[in-house]
């Protein structure tokens, strides 16, 4: 299957990978990759890179919203070949090393197997190696506060729960907000459309993710770019707080 590659925005793309977004933000000749999909999405995430007129050379940086395996799973090799750099909060960093993992765990996923789509997932999750580790060697945090030196000029939001580290990154400029994790629009297991969060069983700490849709009610955007599900256009403070009323 090819890349899914929607641009969103001037200099904005949304791909769809198997089940795991990621967003590539250029400026010339130059990428900023935020997030990479599933290990075995790789072919997809450099199909998508190719699309936009870009490279994995092209890539200045990879930046992380958090570091599970549907998000982390081509960061390392990215590093190690093309000595990309790979950026996330500073409480992420000992996660994107796999000094301790915040995941949801096998044994939860089957016990939890009964409800509806589950077990689809779950084969599909095996197949694209989301049960591998594929730590980063080196992760590094932020550089700074503010707008990184990068393009698309993003700013990291720190948005924890769905784990410690978890960020989201504002486009302010294009009023665009890439929200990983912390709200979604859409899941292989769920029957909901529209802004939400991920069932229960994938947050680190469910009560913080709820706290951080009011972080995202206070960006100023109006195209929401999340990991799992299509784009959402309209205000993202009436995403996240829509978001909170469904959770409730």
């Amino acid at each position: 299957m090819g890349a899914d590659v929607r641009q969103v925005a001037d200099g904005t793309y949304l791909v769809h990978g198997s089940h795991t977004n990621w967003v590539i933000l250029t400026d010339g000749d130059a990428v900023t990759l935020v997030d990479t999909g599933y290990p075995g999405d790789r072919r997809q995430l450099l199909d998508s890179l190719a699309a936009v007129g870009g490279s994995p050379e092209a890539v200045t940086a990879v930046l992380i919203t958090h570091a599970h395996n549907d998000h982390l799973g081509s960061a390392e090799y990215l590093r190690a070949a093309h000595g990309t750099p790979v950026l996330l909060h500073e409480a992420e960093v000992p996660h994107a090393r796999r000094d301790f993992l915040q995941q949801v765990s096998v044994g939860t996923v089957l016990r939890n197997g009964w409800r509806p789509g589950v077990l689809p997932w779950m084969v599909h999750v095996l197949r694209s190696g989301g049960t591998e580790q594929h730590p980063v060697t080196t992760p590094a945090p932020f550089p700074s506060d503010g707008a990184l030196d990068l393009p698309g000029r993003p700013v990291p939001v720190h948005t924890p729960g769905h784990t410690d580290g978890h960020c989201a990154y504002h486009l302010p400029d294009a009023g665009v907000v890439i929200s990983g994790d912390a709200l979604v629009s859409g899941h292989a297991i769920g029957r909901t459309r529209g802004p939400q969060l991920l069932p229960g069983m994938f947050h680190h700490d469910r009560a913080g993710t709820l706290a951080s849709l009011g972080i995202l009610a206070g960006l100023d955007g109006d195209v929401l770019l999340p990991g799992h599900g299509p784009v959402h256009r309209g205000p993202v403070r009436e995403a996240a707080l829509l978001a909170r009323e469904r959770a409730a």
